[in-house]
């Protein structure tokens, strides 16, 4: 119980300046994004920031792994443009409360677990898609938009001084660390980018030409939509794929999260607080979100290892929105897209590129199409769910070819068949090609020793072989079954006919 109410693990030595400067270039990297893709949506940008605010805090404090940042994520918003345009934001803020509902109740019933059974492939694949789109969204930065709202490319001068700043940026990042990593590349360059635009005072883009970001403390409101079954048909759809792209990145980021810092995190507890994010958000004027990777990996390589830099993060967003606008908007936008650019660069899982040649030809298409999916659609959710369901067919499919029988007779002149392999619904026609009903002899048994029976396929093949034997007058005996196996048997026997053979000599322990 003490590890469920306990905001920090003061067991843990904390290392309070990593923390602080880790939240100070969390807040600057998370502005813009929020911005962004805020302006995409058609939302007032305060609905960007409030979202990076209020997800950052709640799922820092509460949430399941520190280290992670959470905010006013793309993934989740550009699911819920259409509902914005057709419904408007009051609709918004009822979905992304529903969708907080629907992540909770993942927690709550322990369902956050699932997320083991995404293959290695998928999570390269989900990277490398997340990679480009990152870094394909610091390229549009390059655009400006003009009076009469055509958008093109900077051209001429501004673009030498953005494409300059930029990398500059780019080398301040990748050298500083080789000189010193008291502190955090990303927030020297973002200070030093800053000094020479004002030094020098060099005309380029900056944070005000996105948008103006001043504003008051979020206020409680309760969506003005009439709450009627029609509404809830309207929302239900977009809530349940927001909660689901939602979960899928902040879960998949936690595991990326427990692979760099060689810790666990919970799954559960993270789901859990990622819903009740959501859910106030939508009562306090936020867009709604999920977990960050860009974010999250500036937060851990500026060195934070512990919840506090992500409640530095929020905090200091809440006091740019109240009193900061007037110096943050000043930012040049190049030192933002540089920074963004570095990451989207380290999220790129090059092993994936250095082992492609080792990795099984099927692994290669999965990871392929993920990132395909994921940064033509950019449907993480439904990127994910293809290369989860390819890798499992690819399993059955592998595990299918991997059934035989070991085949003899005995002394006694009964036919022998023992089965290797599980037997489940990719499987049975291997299986049933394996047996010879009217040659064999009167009594035949089927050994299930090295093998299991997995699913109603594999009883429906079990009863028709049976049937099979019978139409022959012989009769077809299952030994050694698992417990498991029998239970699944005695459930189904008003729909299949086999006969189990006791063995005395074999007893498989019961599940408790």
């Amino acid at each position: 119980m003490k590890n469920t109410i306990s905001l920090f693990d003061f067991s843990k030595k904390i290392n309070y300046k990593n923390e602080l400067l880790a939240g100070f270039t969390v807040a600057m990297t998370m502005i813009p994004e929020s911005l962004s893709f805020a302006i995409l949506a058609g939302l007032s940008p305060l609905t960007g920031l409030y979202a990076a605010f209020i997800m950052g805090l709640v799922t820092a404090v509460l949430g399941g792994r520190p280290g992670m940042v959470s905010g006013g994520a793309g993934a989740t918003i550009v699911v819920l443009i259409a509902l914005i345009q057709s419904h408007g934001i009051e609709y918004l803020f009822t979905t992304v409360v529903l969708a907080g509902i629907f992540q909770m109740l993942v927690g709550i019933f322990k369902l956050g677990k699932f997320v083991r059974l995404i293959p290695q492939p998928v999570m390269y694949g989900f990277l490398n898609g997340l990679a480009i789109i990152i870094f394909m969204a610091q390229v549009e930065q390059f655009k400006i938009t003009g009076t009469n709202g055509a958008v093109s490319w900077l051209q001429g001068l501004p673009l030498y001084i953005m494409g300059g700043l930029t990398a500059l940026t780019i080398a301040v990042v990748y050298f500083f660390p080789k000189i010193t990593k008291v502190v955090p590349a990303s927030l020297v360059a973002i200070i030093v980018v800053f000094a020479v635009v004002l030094g020098f005072n060099i005309p380029t883009k900056t944070v005000a030409d996105i948008a103006h970001i001043s504003g008051n403390i979020p206020s409680f409101h309760i969506p003005q939509i009439p709450f009627s079954l029609e509404t809830l048909q309207i929302i239900f759809p977009y809530a349940l794929i927001m909660a689901g792209v939602g979960l899928i990145e902040s879960l998949l980021t936690l595991s990326m999260v427990d692979e760099i810092t060689n810790s666990k995190g919970n799954a559960n507890k993270e789901s859990v607080a990622q819903g009740l994010a959501n859910m106030t958000n939508g009562f306090f004027g936020g867009m709604g979100g999920c977990a960050m990777v860009a974010q999250t990996l500036v937060n851990l390589n500026a060195g934070s290892r512990a919840r506090l830099s992500g409640i530095i993060a929020s905090l200091m967003i809440l006091m740019i929105i109240l009193f900061g606008a007037p110096v943050i908007e000043k930012i040049p936008m190049a030192a933002l897209v540089g920074v963004m650019m570095m990451v989207a660069i380290s999220t790129f899982q090059w092993v994936s590129i250095r082992i492609i040649n080792k990795m099984p030809k099927s692994d290669i298409v999965v990871g392929i199409t993920v990132a395909l999916i994921t940064v033509i659609l950019h449907n993480l959710a439904l990127a994910v769910l293809v290369g989860v369901i390819i890798s499992a067919l690819v399993f059955a499919w592998d595990n299918a070819k991997r059934i035989r029988a070991k085949k003899y007779t005995d002394e006694n002149g009964v036919r022998h068949y023992e089965i290797y392999g599980p037997l489940f619904f990719g499987s049975v026609t291997t299986f049933l090609d394996k047996f010879d009903p009217i040659n064999d002899p009167d009594e035949v048994i089927i050994d299930f020793k090295e093998s299991r029976v997995v699913d109603m396929s594999a009883l429906d093949a079990l009863d028709k072989l049976s049937k099979r034997y019978k139409q022959e007058n012989k009769t077809l005996y299952l030994r050694h079954l698992s417990e498991d196996c029998r239970k699944m048997l005695k459930n189904a026997e008003a729909v299949i006919e086999v006969n189990i053979q006791e063995d005395p000599t074999y007893k498989v322990m019961p599940e408790k």
